[in-house]
């Protein structure tokens, strides 16, 4: 009965020992998808804040604002770090991102 509990206990050893390799790995690939993620992020708000520029130098009315009249309220009303808080929530934007977007529509 021992050697029974002895190889038991050895192939729970063994098991574990793989699956910790294998969620090693897996923890490895979750943080290059996270940093890629990030990067593109970046990308992505660059470019919006390139765009917005090029919009500005040229004249055209940005009306995203249009878009939102939750935030335009809340901006109203005084609130900016609601309005930011519900431009994040429907755009899916960054915080940092969020803030300029309603920073620029004051």
């Amino acid at each position: 009965m021992e050697w029974t509990g002895l190889i038991a206990l050895g192939l729970v050893i063994v098991t574990f020992a793989a699956l910790s390799g294998k969620l090693a790995r897996i923890d490895r690939r979750v943080a290059r998808v996270e940093e890629q993620l990030a990067r593109s992020d970046r990308r992505t708000a660059r470019v919006e804040h390139r765009l917005t520029l090029i919009l500005d130098h040229l004249g055209i009315p940005d009306d995203s604002s249009s878009h939102l009249p939750e935030v335009v309220a809340l901006l109203q009303e005084g609130k900016k770090i609601q309005a930011i808080r519900a431009y994040r929530e429907v755009t899916g934007a960054g915080l940092k991102e969020a803030k300029e977007a309603v920073e620029g529509m004051v």
